[in-house]
């Protein structure tokens, strides 16, 4: 099986495209999902955060409060690296024990949703394939003023926050143009599926696997049949 790493901006439907996904029957893994996981009461995660930032970064319930957080590291790059440091490893961990559960179960892809995929390129080298989902700079604009009921120079000052759309379609392998009728950007969607579908990129790994654990099997046999011989030439002599 190969990863395929899909990314977008606020307001570029990322989020829809990823349920057409989902209703093609692909397997999908929300990395912000894994995030959010990673750091609930009883996890290693949450005990080093609290250790490194102090009670204050915590709900009434023991969760972590994530603004009471987010507003701690927004100008500390040094305090944010060091949050990464925690949780990063953490979600590396659960990213592949989804991965191999969708291993397991036969799927020839996986698509990991990961909003910030170029920008902290932590993840980027595990990806066979990276996709964006794109729309260009007015059609956003009016998306996120309408979705989120915002005046023009508050939704321009969330889009500067992020790396622009047309940057991130450069990097990609796949572009999925979203700027136009719906029923377009679905129908991108299918045949993108469809194609990666049909790659074989996934043989070689799949049958690393198989050749590895038939190595196994015929070494356990070996194992037994010399551990048990011996049992049996003494049994004779008596």
């Amino acid at each position: 099986m190969f990863l395929v790493g899909l990314t977008g901006g606020i307001a570029s439907g990322k989020s829809s495209v990823i349920q057409v996904f989902q209703q093609l029957g692909c397997a999908v893994i929300d990395v912000d999902v894994i995030a959010r996981h990673v750091v609930q009461p009883g996890y290693p995660a949450h005990r080093r955060i609290v250790e490194a930032f102090g009670t204050e970064v915590l709900l009434e319930n023991g969760d972590i409060d994530r603004k009471a957080l987010g507003d701690l590291i927004f100008k500390q790059p040094d305090r944010r690296q060091l949050l990464n440091s925690i949780t990063h490893p953490e979600i590396r961990k659960e990213m592949m024990k989804e991965t191999f559960k969708y291993f397991l179960r036969g799927f020839r892809y996986a698509i990991l949703d990961i909003p910030l995929l170029f920008e902290t390129k932590k993840l980027l080298k595990y990806m066979r394939h990276t996709v964006v989902v794109y729309c260009d700079r007015d059609t956003q604009l009016a998306r996120l003023m309408k979705r989120n009921s915002l005046n023009r120079e508050d939704a321009e000052a969330r889009i500067k926050a992020q790396l622009p759309l047309k940057d991130k379609a450069r990097m990609a392998d796949h572009v999925l143009d979203n700027s136009g009728e719906w029923s377009i950007t679905k129908r991108q969607v299918v045949l993108l599926h469809a194609k990666l579908e049909r790659s074989l990129e996934y043989l070689p790994l799949r049958l690393g696997v198989l050749t590895g654990l038939a190595g196994i099997v015929s070494l356990l046999y070996l194992l037994t049949r010399y551990l048990l011989e011996p049992q049996v030439s003494s049994s004779l002599e008596v």
